[in-house]
């Protein structure tokens, strides 16, 4: 069985998805802290005329300390539901499959979301249908796993009855791999590189939200993504 783990990012990157597709079992990893400061789990990035934009999620962070991935709220002082939207339309209105997933975005962004984790899981859930990627999808927090770092990971292998924990590349420094072989876990990394597809605006921009492959080239983009 094989496990990875990953916070539920905003909009991900095709990396994340390469991830799921390689593994078993994904679990989310929603109750450990959300980062301070600049942070994948509520923003990423698209490709505009100009370059790269970043699309954010305002969250409430004033007054409310340390808080986990499953606790953090939606600021509603921004309107930053238009603001994604419109900068969807802008820069993919040309794209050959716009027309197939704007109104996925369109329903997605009237609606009030209180919770970042509740709106990750719902763009996460629909990416992983569209792509038609059968794997199952689970939050930490649901497991009930304890600890940090390598016990956590641990805790969780155990729990889903997982005997291989796949990591990207740059999660290897953060892992204890004696520790984990030692617990019947084989340690497997992948270092995934970002697949050249075609992208709207000149030179091709690697490593960009999931968005960007989804309007260029529709569900082509499992293909894509799993060379």
């Amino acid at each position: 069985m094989i496990v990875a783990c990953h916070q539920p990012n905003y909009l991900p990157w095709t990396g994340y998805f390469y991830k799921i597709m390689k593994s078993d079992i994904f679990v989310a990893m929603d109750s450990v802290q959300f980062p301070r400061g600049r942070s994948w789990v509520n923003r990423n990035r698209i490709k505009t005329n100009k370059g790269v934009f970043w699309l954010t999620v305002p969250v409430q962070k004033k007054g409310r300390g340390l808080q986990n991935i499953n606790e953090v709220l939606i600021s509603s002082e921004h309107n930053w539901k238009k603001k994604h939207l419109l900068s969807l339309f802008h820069c993919y209105k040309k794209a050959p499959y716009f027309n197939e997933y704007i109104t996925f975005f369109e329903d997605i962004y009237k609606k009030d979301w209180e919770k970042l984790l509740n709106l990750n899981l719902a763009l996460l859930k629909f990416v992983i249908k569209e792509l038609d990627i059968d794997k199952k999808i689970v939050l930490c927090s649901e497991l009930g796993a304890q600890g940090k770092g390598t016990d956590l990971i641990l805790d969780i292998c155990k729990k889903v009855n997982g005997d291989v924990y796949l990591s990207g590349y740059g999660g290897r420094k953060y892992i204890d791999k004696d520790r984990l072989e030692k617990n019947g876990i084989r340690l497997e990394i992948h270092n995934f590189k970002s697949p050249v597809y075609p992208q709207l605006f000149g030179d091709y921009v690697s490593t960009l939200s999931i968005v960007d492959i989804l309007f260029n080239c529709g569900k082509k983009a499992k293909d894509i993504i799993s060379v």
